[in-house]
């Protein structure tokens, strides 16, 4: 028998959304390339971004979810092991490969309709890069000095055929990006780095939106449409289904967070009855492309904050700075921080500091003494990233 639909206090929102995202408690992951895997595994994705003013945005997400985290945990994860790889989300990613088969429709699309991004790419020309892979071996953009440059058809687009190419491999699942160093990439054949005979078979409709529903459960806590279909819009009416069954099963419950009706919102009765821990001291520095910040509305509704990305703003336009990273105390997102490292010097810039919140006794000095921590880490890898 389902049960009625409830009001969730925000704070009481907000505490379930930061436990599933692993924000709250103890640390879950363990340690080393494992941790890694197991991160990505539970938060569904971690996405991937090339600024780099400070530590980039995929081992800054990972960072804050395993305290000794280091970037070659990451390559060991995606390099050795192999147990995560890179494709398309919501943006790029870094993706459990269990999920593999889940991309594999996406993939299986691109060849059919590349689209303007990869238009026109020869076919001998990419016939050409493809034995050149199999007879060498992996293969980056800067192991290839023999394209003449042609003109772009894509603002995001190379002027050389090779990358092109290269691109068009990966997003139709020939290649997998087999080690990344800072922004540049190595591709290799996807059989032979995960070691199939045959690619894994794609996923069906119907069983790609009970993946979405199952990873916004699980990374999420409670669930919107939105939420659930995030990158996915066209995923709605099936995810839909599946949720008013699980509401008629008594699988889900529906609530409403504070005073608004919508939208509508769905949780699993054992994760809205569950004790939730109280650390109104514990700071966390986020990315902007972290889990907990990506989607705008959906933080907007939780913490009453809407951030606002100004890297490619002129600089007279930004209110916030060039890469300000919001900084959440407790469950309230207090400030804003433009931070940059200096590589150099090691030191931890702040560029701009704004305050969301009125300033409360000890809470700036709260904040430093996070950011002491976090400039560690960004001194920690900076021998390992790629200008």
């Amino acid at each position: 028998m389902a049960l009625a639909s409830v009001r969730l206090d925000p704070s009481h929102a907000r505490g379930i959304w930061m436990r599933a995202q692993r924000l709250l408690g103890a640390p879950a992951f363990g340690e080393g390339a494992a941790a890694v895997e197991a991160a990505v595994s539970h938060l569904g994705y971690v996405q991937i971004d090339t600024i780099n003013v400070i530590e980039r945005s995929h081992h800054h997400i990972l960072h804050s979810r395993i305290p000794g985290y280091r970037v070659a945990d990451l390559a060991q994860a995606q390099s050795v092991d192999k147990s995560v790889f890179e494709y398309w989300a919501h943006a790029l990613a870094y993706l459990p490969l269990a999920d593999y088969r889940h991309f594999v429709p996406a993939m299986d699309a691109y060849r059919e309709h590349p689209g303007s991004f990869f238009t026109p790419v020869n076919d001998d020309d990419y016939r050409a890069v493809l034995r050149r892979i199999c007879r060498d071996g992996p293969l980056s953009i800067r192991d290839i000095d023999d394209d003449v440059l042609v003109d772009k058809t894509h603002p995001w687009g190379s002027r050389k055929p090779s990358k092109r190419a290269l691109n068009f491999g990966f997003f139709n699942g020939d290649l997998t990006i087999s080690r990344r160093e800072g922004i540049v990439k190595t591709y290799e054949l996807a059989k032979r780095h995960f070691g199939w005979t045959r690619r894994p078979a794609g996923s069906k409709p119907a069983q790609f939106a009970q993946y979405l529903l199952d990873r916004a459960l699980r990374s999420q806590g409670l669930v919107s449409l939105d939420s659930t279909c995030y990158g996915n819009l066209g995923f709605k009416p099936l995810v839909g289904e599946l949720i008013e069954k699980a509401v008629r099963r008594g699988k889900l419950v529906e609530v409403h967070v504070g005073d608004a009706g919508k939208p509508r919102h769905w949780i699993e009765p054992g994760a809205l009855e569950a004790p939730l821990a109280h650390e109104p001291s514990r700071v966390h520095i986020l990315s902007p492309f972290d889990p907990l910040v990506i989607q705008r509305k959906r933080l907007a509704l939780f913490f009453g904050y809407e951030h606002r990305f100004e890297a490619y703003l002129p600089a007279p336009k930004r209110m916030f700075g060039y890469f300000a990273l919001p900084i959440l105390v407790g469950d309230e997102i207090v400030a804003a921080l433009d931070l940059k490292m200096d590589r150099k010097a090691g030191k931890l810039r702040v560029q701009k500091w704004t305050w969301l919140v009125k300033r409360r006794a000890g809470l700036k000095a709260t904040v430093e003494e996070a950011m002491i921590s976090f400039e560690r880490f960004q001194r920690g890898t900076a021998d390992l990233m790629q200008p």
